[in-house]
């Protein structure tokens, strides 16, 4: 927590020393009229994403005289980015590399964590001239998660062991994900070999809950989630290179 506090602090401060250099070239600072300039602060629907939005923005408020405003509950990566783009926020608080690759810069996906990484800061400053900051140093990963009753049940352990109840599970899963060129649903059958009963695209922060009340079997969902640590949930672990490793538990 102290270390991820730190690169935190560091992203922070990184973005003062830009703008202390080139205030009059970023909206919202501009045209204050000697008030605090104000820095707005794009945030996702996830728990997440606007729990970083809200750390990003106190520590500036406390380390510097300017205020903030978090633009919140954006849907997708998209529309952070297309708020940077028509100068409607400053900051986007937290981005993927996986949605900055395949959703922004509408590029294939790439399956090295470091190489993708450089790709999206590499391209993002080449067509926007967006700085792409240091990592955070968590790694939220997509993870199928089952029920630990239904886990102990049918023996799995692993994403390919659902090859065996695919076609009497029913598929909670994010919307957005479900047709990601290269990454979503039809990238996954043919990968895994497997179609599971139903796919239910639906709002991420819906498939726990649906999970939990029986509706769904099986979902996907992201690794560092706080259902897992709430819910009796169990990930999966892959040895497939769709997904990134994960382990039990995530």
């Amino acid at each position: 927590m102290k270390n991820s506090f730190k690169k935190i602090l560091l992203l922070v401060l990184t973005f003062l020393l830009v703008i202390g250099t080139s205030a009059c070239g970023l909206p919202g600072l501009a045209d204050t009229q000697g008030s605090k300039a104000n820095i707005r602060i794009t945030a996702l629907t996830t728990t997440e994403s606007q729990i970083v939005a809200n750390i990003v923005a106190q520590l500036i408020e406390h380390e510097t005289p300017y205020q903030t405003t978090i633009i919140n509950n954006l849907g997708s990566a998209p529309m952070q980015h297309q708020a940077l783009i028509r100068h409607d926020a400053d900051i986007q608080a937290a981005a993927y590399d996986g949605g900055e690759l395949t959703a922004n810069l509408l590029l294939p996906p790439i399956k090295n964590a470091k190489q993708a990484n450089l790709t999206v800061r590499r391209q993002v400053k080449k067509r926007w001239d967006q700085t792409y900051l240091p990592s955070y140093g968590f790694a939220n990963n997509y993870a199928f998660m089952v029920r630990k009753s239904d886990q102990d049940k049918y023996h799995l352990q692993q994403i390919s062991d659902l090859k065996r109840v695919a076609n009497k599970f029913s598929f909670g899963v994010a919307s957005e994900w479900v047709n990601a060129p290269g990454v979503g649903y039809p990238a996954f059958q043919t990968a895994y070999g497997m179609t599971f009963a139903k796919a239910h695209p639906m709002n991420i922060g819906l498939v726990y809950a649906a999970l939990k009340s029986g509706k769904m079997d099986v979902i996907l969902g992201y690794s560092t989630d706080a259902a897992l640590i709430a819910t009796n949930f169990t990930c999966l672990k892959t040895t497939n290179t769709f997904f990134r490793p994960t382990t039990a538990g995530c």
